[in-house]
């Protein structure tokens, strides 16, 4: 059943019309007006306060969330992070600052705000140039990575989400925000409080499918749907059977 945006399900499930989606623990912060809380940026307190947030106000419970953020992020070609051990933003900090070739797709938006690649910049100690960015209009991340994985005027990085699809296909490496810079946005599945009485057994079943949903999984299976044109159906269906099997 597709409906929509995140406004649309989310007031689908308060109203009782559906029972169940999946949803980022980040959301929950303004889904309760409370943004600014550095709790946000810690995936553990993240999904515990967005659990009592929802279960206080509307009954509603937060399943097992799966191991991935699908938060902004800096992502660079595979070849240049496996050429330099680049995993992490502490790592990727060290190569820019010790004159490694470096040039970075984004929007504006990423570019300018903030809570974006300034805040990166000012956790980690590095500073982009303006002949190191390339600013791409709007804010989509289906742009930024191909421009990284085409070298378009030289560019091997990309801004992105952590789960995007293009990421696998297109051999780029997302680079670990170990600092916490950015809200965690943890897929988990949320269902209305009398339904899971009703029906335990829903538990169940999708703990351990979203136990099995690392970043690197998620990025894979979305490329199979972004990139690969494969229907979302049939790509979560084999995905599943494939579970079965094991």
């Amino acid at each position: 059943l597709q409906l929509g945006g995140t406004s649309i399900v989310r007031n689908a499930i308060k109203a009782g019309e559906i029972d169940i989606y999946p949803e980022y623990t980040g959301n929950a912060a303004f889904f309760h007006d409370q943004a600014d809380r550095n709790i946000w940026k810690d995936a553990d307190k993240a999904y515990q306060e967005a659990a009592r947030l929802d279960k206080e106000a509307h009954n509603i419970v937060w399943l097992e969330p799966a191991e991935a953020n699908n938060t902004w992020a800096m992502s660079v070609r595979g070849d240049l992070a496996r050429e330099n051990n680049l995993a992490t933003l502490e790592d990727h900090a060290n190569y820019i600052n010790e004159g490694g070739a470096f040039k970075f797709a984004a929007s504006a938006e990423f570019v300018e705000s903030a809570s974006a690649l300034q805040a990166f910049q000012e956790a980690y100690g590095f500073k982009l140039e303006s002949d190191q960015l390339l600013i791409l209009s709007g804010g989509n991340t289906a742009a930024t990575l191909r421009a990284a994985a085409l070298n378009n005027n030289d560019v091997n990085g990309a801004m992105t989400y952590g789960t995007d699809g293009g990421l696998d296909a297109l051999d780029l490496k997302v680079m670990e925000d170990t600092a916490g810079v950015q809200p965690v946005y943890q897929p988990a599945p949320i269902v209305r409080g009398e339904v899971l009485e009703a029906y335990p057994q829903i538990r169940e079943v999708l703990t351990p499918i979203f136990e099995s949903l690392d970043l690197e999984t998620l990025q894979r299976l979305n490329g199979q749907v972004a990139v690969n044109g494969v229907p979302a159906d049939t790509v979560a269906r084999d995905y599943l059977d494939s579970l079965a099997q094991d």
